[in-house]
C-alpha cells in the first residue's frame, strides 16, 4: 500500500521562490521576454475594453502562457547548450537555433490568434463611428 504525502509548504514555497528567481533573471538578461511580456499585457488590457468573450479569454491565457513559457525554456536551452561547450559547434548551435524557432512560431501562432479575435471588434468599433 502507497503512503500518502504531505504537502511540505516549506518545499512548496521554495519551488515557487526559485521559479519566481528564474523569471526574474531571464526578464532581466533576455530582451525577447520583455517584449513578449509588453504585448501580453497589452493583449490583456485590449481584452477587457473590448470585452471579450470566456471562450476568447481562454485562448489568449493559454497562447500567452506558451509564448512566455517558451522564451523560458529557450533561455533555459541556451544556458545549458553554453554550459556544454564554448566554442562553436553545429549541434550546439542548431539546438539555439531550433529552440529560438520555437518560440518564433507560437509567437506568429499569438499575432493569428490575436487577429482572429480582435480584428472583428475593433471593425466593429470603426463601422459604428463612421455611421
Amino acid at each position: 500500500m502507497k503512503k500518502k504525502r504531505r504537502i511540505n509548504i516549506k518545499r512548496l514555497d521554495k519551488s515557487f521562490k526559485y521559479a519566481f528567481d528564474g523569471f526574474k533573471f531571464a526578464y532581466k538578461t533576455e530582451p525577447n521576454l520583455k517584449i513578449h511580456t509588453f504585448f501580453a499585457i497589452c493583449v490583456l488590457i485590449g481584452g477587457f475594453l473590448l470585452k471579450i468573450s470566456t471562450l476568447e479569454w481562454i485562448f489568449l491565457v493559454a497562447i500567452i502562457g506558451l509564448v512566455i513559457g517558451a522564451e523560458l525554456l529557450n533561455t533555459a536551452i541556451e544556458h545549458l547548450v553554453d554550459l556544454a561547450t564554448q566554442e562553436y559547434k553545429r549541434k550546439a548551435m542548431l539546438a539555439k537555433d531550433t529552440a529560438a524557432a520555437y518560440v518564433m512560431i507560437l509567437s506568429l501562432t499569438a499575432v493569428a490568434i490575436g487577429i482572429i479575435i480582435f480584428l472583428p471588434k475593433i471593425i466593429n468599433i470603426i463601422k459604428e463611428l463612421i455611421t
